[in-house]
């Protein structure tokens, strides 16, 4: 085990003072960064942050340009890790239920690429489809019905056949 806290400033442009074992990181709590420094779940904590409070990053301007934040509690990484567990599989990553709203406990998931694509703001435009009182994006109808996505658009937009039909035919 090693102690690790928040070092004073830093760039985040140089991971030399861990390669070289600069021991001012090494005060306070015990940790085993060994366990953890190169996991998948660490890898997600940062890159979390990394979108949210560096402006020099391209997601910026979608998470902390809007005003995403992390919650006080999840800027440590064993407090991260104590409430949303290990990545259960590669495939999945951090995903916020409610995409306006901040990184914390009630708000945040391990989720597929697919629940992610169902839960962005671009799906608000997303063409939704109602049959038999259940709603739906077009993908997750599609998807449901083993039809491609690209099939079934065209049938609503370019044939103009009725949902039913298109659903089912």
């Amino acid at each position: 085990m090693i102690y690790f806290i928040k070092s004073g400033k830093s760039s985040g442009k140089c991971r030399s003072c861990s390669a070289i074992g600069n021991k001012n990181r090494f005060v306070g709590k015990k940790y085993n960064t060994k366990k953890h420094y190169n996991s998948p779940t660490y890898k997600s904590w940062s890159n979390m942050k990394t979108r949210c409070y560096n402006k020099n990053v391209k997601d910026f301007v979608r998470y902390g340009g809007r005003g995403i934040r992390v919650c006080d509690r999840w800027m440590e990484f064993k407090n991260f890790l104590d409430d949303m567990g290990e990545k259960p599989a590669n495939k999945l990553s951090i995903d916020r239920i409610d995409n306006n709203g901040n990184y914390e406990l009630n708000n945040c998931r391990w989720a597929t690429k697919t629940e992610q694509a169902n839960n962005t703001r671009n799906i608000e435009r997303a063409e939704r489809i109602t049959f038999d009182g259940i709603t739906k994006t077009i993908y997750e109808w599609a998807k449901e019905l083993g039809i491609k996505r690209t099939t079934l658009g065209m049938r609503l937009q370019k044939y103009n056949w009725t949902i039913e039909r298109a659903l089912f035919t």
